[in-house]
């Protein structure tokens, strides 16, 4: 017998939003030292990796503790923008070695019976969103080196969403004319 998909808990919706808004949180209420940032950070990052790879947070918390007891705890949490798009391109290649892709598997959720013309595209989506993660966080690296604290909240807090936004919105676009294509 299936159970029903339990609900995503309040905390998770929190979670998410704290997320979104890091940037902007964190210069727009800067703690002294960076601490609490960091400690939220950590947490952040543990909570949302999935149970059988929380054992990443150890790995993570190591540099993040380094780096914030040699005084450069507001590096660190500059970094995370980069550190975040580093991880999910990790995650996005790692699919196009180990098929499937991270997108076939997000299109499997609502077409479980994908044609291989459906694998293709999802394979050659997978591939775009890599590199939109290595271009984004090269960016986002190139904010924390020029070291302007406005630009790096102008472009991690809104210029990368409004990108990632326009690439949801054209790939769904594009989506729209290959599957009337292939209906037809």
């Amino acid at each position: 017998m299936d159970r029903p998909s339990p609900a995503r808990p309040p905390a998770g919706l929190l979670i998410a939003a704290a997320t979104l808004a890091w940037p902007w949180l964190v210069t727009r209420w800067p703690l002294a030292g960076g601490w609490p940032w960091l400690v939220m950070l950590v947490g952040l990052a543990a909570w949302r990796l999935p149970a059988g790879h929380r054992h990443w947070a150890a790995w993570l918390g190591i540099p993040v503790v380094l780096l914030a007891a040699g005084g450069q705890a507001s590096l660190v949490i500059r970094l995370w923008p980069v550190l975040v798009n580093a991880v999910l391109l990790g995650l996005f290649a790692r699919s196009l070695r180990h098929p499937p892709s991270a997108i076939e598997r997000l299109a499997r959720r609502r077409t479980p019976d994908l044609p291989p013309s459906g694998v293709r595209y999802t394979y050659r989506v997978t591939q775009l969103w890599c590199g939109f993660f290595v271009v984004n966080g090269s960016l986002a690296l190139a904010t924390v080196i020029h070291g302007d604290p406005a630009l790096w909240s102008l472009y991690n807090g809104g210029l990368a969403y409004l990108a990632m936004a326009l690439l949801f919105a054209g790939e769904w676009l594009v989506r729209q004319r290959v599957k009337k294509r292939a209906s037809s």
